[in-house]
């Protein structure tokens, strides 16, 4: 078993409070780097796990679990938790899980779920949608679809992702938010494979070859996924189509990084916006 057969690595830092009296990591924490890379691995899937659940009618109950050592961690040990779905039957998932430092393969597991009713626990068919969703993952197709147009098209997913984020997230004032130019905008929307509305964006012209793109806003539950990103891309894109040479935005200072990383750079110093510190970045296309 090699990291290279994961898809999906979480890398985690052993802390003090999970070393035992034998100065390495107490076995049973394995389990929970299992469990937390599992969560980074639906977030790899781009589905909110509580919320998949609930539209799919069902959720994941734990059948059995495995772990096998073949060599010890220690405190401050950077490691990388890899997790894969290594089979889907009628009702249950195994995922795969492993534990490496660097190439070295220190400790590897089996988690069994069984799909079920929420309240009775009782077994059923594991949903379509997502078998084809963990078996797609695993086969390299894209998790998420970009759809650009116009409001009247994406408007209603666009709208109630930024009132999560902007509004009730990070407490703009709802007049703040809401302007004119969102109907002449172009607007980005990615979704999920279940067609959930994740993150968004839009792109205006700034002036005659310039776009700006602003509004970038991904569900709290799916960021560092990549899925702004893929926002971010469709709407530089749709500012190429149309012949523009360069493009702006305002980002949060928070988030400079993700755009620095996109090929932006910083242009003039930070102002205040919103009530949020803020810089301007721009790209040529």
């Amino acid at each position: 078993m090699t990291r290279q057969e994961f898809r999906c690595l979480e890398r985690l830092r052993v802390r003090w409070a999970e070393i035992d009296a034998q100065q390495i990591v107490f076995n049973a924490h394995y389990l929970g780097y299992f469990d937390t890379a599992v969560g980074a691995y639906w977030r790899a899937l781009a589905l909110p796990y509580a919320d998949t659940m609930t539209s799919l009618g069902g959720d994941l109950f734990v059948r059995k679990s495995t772990v096998e050592y073949l060599g010890s961690a220690h405190y401050d040990d950077l490691l990388d938790i890899g997790v894969r779905c290594a089979k889907v039957g009628t009702t249950s998932i195994t995922v795969q899980c492993a534990v490496f430092r660097g190439d070295e393969l220190l400790v590897h597991g089996e988690l069994v779920y069984v799909f079920a009713g929420a309240e009775h626990q009782r077994p059923l068919p594991v949903p379509p949608a997502l078998r084809q969703t963990l078996l797609g993952f695993e086969a390299a197709e894209p998790m998420v679809t970009v759809q650009v147009g116009d409001w009247g098209a994406l408007g209603a997913h666009a709208g109630a992702i930024r009132q999560a984020v902007f509004v009730q997230e990070q407490k703009i004032p709802a007049d703040m938010e809401w302007d004119a130019a969102d109907a002449s905008c172009v607007h980005a929307v990615a979704y999920n494979r279940l067609g959930v509305p994740l993150a968004t964006g839009r792109l205006l012209e700034h002036v005659p070859g310039v776009a700006k793109i602003g509004r970038m806003a991904v569900m709290r539950s799916m960021r560092g996924a990549r899925i702004g990103r893929e926002v971010l891309e469709a709407l530089m894109q749709a500012a190429r189509a149309r012949g523009d040479r360069e493009v702006l935005l305002h980002a949060q200072l928070s988030a400079a990084s993700f755009y620095m990383r996109a090929g932006f750079q910083q242009r003039g110093p930070v102002f205040e916006e919103a009530g949020i510190q803020h810089v301007e970045m721009v790209r040529s296309l």
